[in-house]
């Protein structure tokens, strides 16, 4: 295996790719603020013909997702559309109709369960468990919630993870994510149940998605991914059949410090399956 270099723009890893699916937090914005320049290369492979579509494991469905991006000035044209775990979660509420839900997350998550016939209760009387974060991700870690989820595994409740992530950016610092508190009941032997990457039905929806704007079923040969997550995005496109363009400016930019070039063994060790390259941070 030879060692695995760094791509200076998205349009030199674009030979043959029809379809972007596109990774949001930590690769368009960092939660504070939109980066000009990977919207504007992904609007330029739109532009020139490409199909680009973001899936994010946002605990929140599409229409919410598309509100933040707006305020952080991320435009319509970035994309032709979004999947979020959020969605996927949804439909699993909806499918469970009369059953109790506890609802784990802040406040402004609470469009996981708006509009739907849910029936909210507490946690001892729960049929099962949805989690979209932490209460508090500014100060609390999962280890907070080891004695809620003690309860939950007493009662053998499913836990149904909205955001698979165990940690994203916001600003310079890395939060707590409702994957981080799906790992800790995972320990403990509990069953839970993860909407979004690394698993594949975030990204069956969004071949769904891209096959419509394409105008039929697109080869997965021809569909590169864009992350900046080992766990989730990198996993995810491997276990998917497709590439991966990797960003190093993310969540692992202290691993990628000084690195102008991979050798096989730190290929290896850092990814386990290689992306197809890696970009410090998306460009055109």
């Amino acid at each position: 295996m030879s060692g695995l270099r760094f791509v200076e723009r998205l349009r030199d890893v674009l030979g043959g790719v029809d379809v972007v699916l596109s990774d949001i937090w930590g690769v368009v914005h960092n939660g504070l603020e939109a980066f000009p320049e990977a919207c504007e290369a992904l609007r330029n492979h739109r532009n020139q013909g490409g199909t680009v579509i973001l899936i994010t494991n946002a605990p929140r469905p599409a229409d919410s997702v598309q509100r933040q991006l707006r305020k952080l000035h991320v435009a319509d044209d970035t994309y032709d559309a979004i999947v979020s775990s959020g969605d996927l979660t949804r439909l699993y509420v909806a499918g469970h109709p009369g059953r109790k839900l506890f609802w784990l997350g802040p406040e402004r998550d609470s469009s996981i369960h708006r509009g739907l016939d849910a029936v909210l209760s507490p946690l001892e009387q729960a049929d099962y468990l949805v989690c979209t974060g932490l209460l508090d991700d500014e100060t609390e870690t999962a280890e907070d919630y080891r004695p809620m989820m003690l309860k939950a595994r007493e009662r053998n409740l499913t836990f149904i993870c909205a955001n698979p992530d165990i940690v994203v950016e916001r600003g310079d610092r890395l939060i707590y994510c409702a994957g981080a508190i799906a790992e800790l009941y995972r320990e403990l032997g509990g069953e839970v149940i993860f909407y979004g990457k690394p698993h594949r039905p975030i990204y069956e929806r969004a071949m769904e998605l891209a096959a419509a704007q394409q105008g039929g079923p697109v080869q997965r040969n021809r569909v590169l991914a864009i992350g900046d997550s080992v766990r989730t995005d990198l996993a995810g496109a491997h276990g998917f059949g497709i590439d991966c363009l990797f960003v190093t400016r993310g969540i692992h930019s202290e691993e990628f410090e000084g690195i102008d070039q991979l050798d096989p063994a730190s290929v290896k060790e850092l990814f386990g399956h290689p992306p197809k390259a890696l970009i410090r941070e998306l460009r055109w």
